[in-house]
């Protein structure tokens, strides 16, 4: 994907992030129990810094950047979003998914790395 979907993306990303601890913040406090509203929370906060990584990747150039995007998304999906479907359903069988977005961001990280090593003045 060239570089302008992924910064509309990240953007999008971002937007959703600030609105899930403004959620968080006003909406649930009072109504989760501390330990899922805390759960829900580091859930919007890697969201949000995440969702500016993958603005980042967007403006290294090459292949691993763009790898690095796509590695920084699945992690949102699958990191913040099994912490905030934890914290809005007390299911707790979906924290088994959790791992596999951090790993999907640890991932993405080292792909931007190389990336950011690669790329060229």
């Amino acid at each position: 994907m060239p570089v302008k979907p992924w910064l509309g993306i990240a953007a999008l990303n971002g937007a959703l992030a600030v609105a899930a601890g403004a959620f968080a913040a006003h909406g649930l406090k009072g109504t989760l129990a501390p330990d899922m509203l805390e759960a829900f929370k580091t859930g919007a906060q890697y969201h949000l810094s995440h969702a500016l990584a993958m603005g980042l990747a967007a403006l290294v150039p090459g292949i691993l950047a763009r790898c690095a995007a796509w590695l920084f998304m699945i992690g949102i999906v699958l990191f913040c979003g099994s912490l905030y479907l934890l914290a809005l359903t007390g299911v707790h069988g979906l924290g088994v998914v959790t791992p596999c977005g951090g790993v999907a961001f640890i991932a993405g990280w080292l792909c931007l790395a190389v990336a950011g090593f690669k790329a060229r003045d």
